[in-house]
């Protein structure tokens, strides 16, 4: 009896042959696999920034001399997450006025406070705020009683800002987030100045 042998195997033609040629030069599945992979993961990580962060321009010189028009920023949306927005935090906040557009302010009233503009200055339970980064004298005057989840919220330039002074307290449902970094331009590339002040306390 002759031994067996099994038959020769046919010459791979046409497509099956420029199929085998690719997989051997590329990788064959695993390439496709790992390039599936690094698509999933990019789209992960995507969605997980734009739920954490945003993204905003400075438009206009409210901010001035802290920010300037034409700075793009990050905000953070996961530090109100995590704790309560703070006194000299640098916020950006859809505003109670209908304007259409997200606002940059800066916190100066925290809720359940009576915060008092008279004199050139902000004066909060009757203590007068020491504001450093305010580059001229408040030129208006008024005063407002904070509910309990409202912020009073102004530009550093006082005499040129859509704020608290004049469409009134901000709902914290409002705020998007903090202001956390300057990526553009260059020269203005860093962390935000937000400002930490004492305890407040009303005088005796």
């Amino acid at each position: 009896m002759e031994p067996y042998t099994s038959p020769p195997e046919e010459p791979e033609t046409g497509r099956e042959a420029q199929e085998v040629s690719l997989a051997r030069t590329f990788g064959g599945r695993s390439l496709l696999r790992d390039l599936v992979e690094t698509l999933v993961l990019t789209l992960i990580i995507f969605f997980v920034v734009n739920a954490l962060t945003g993204r905003f321009q400075v438009r206009g010189s409210s901010m001035e001399p802290s920010l300037h028009t034409g700075q793009y920023l990050i905000v953070s949306k996961l530090s109100y997450r995590l704790g309560e927005p703070r006194r000299g935090d640098i916020v950006v906040f859809d505003p109670p006025n209908g304007a259409g557009e997200d606002y940059i302010k800066r916190i100066v009233g925290l809720p359940g406070e009576q915060v008092e503009v008279r004199d050139g200055s902000v004066w909060i339970n009757g203590y007068r705020l020491e504001e450093p980064y305010v580059a001229s004298p408040t030129p208006y005057s008024g005063s407002w009683l904070l509910g309990a989840d409202e912020y009073f919220v102004l530009g550093d330039n006082r005499a040129n800002s859509s704020d608290s002074h004049s469409w009134g307290p901000l709902p914290e449902e409002n705020i998007v987030g903090k202001t956390w970094l300057c990526y553009w331009p260059p020269e203005h590339w860093g962390t935000l100045p937000h400002y930490s002040f004492p305890e407040v306390q009303a005088e005796d």
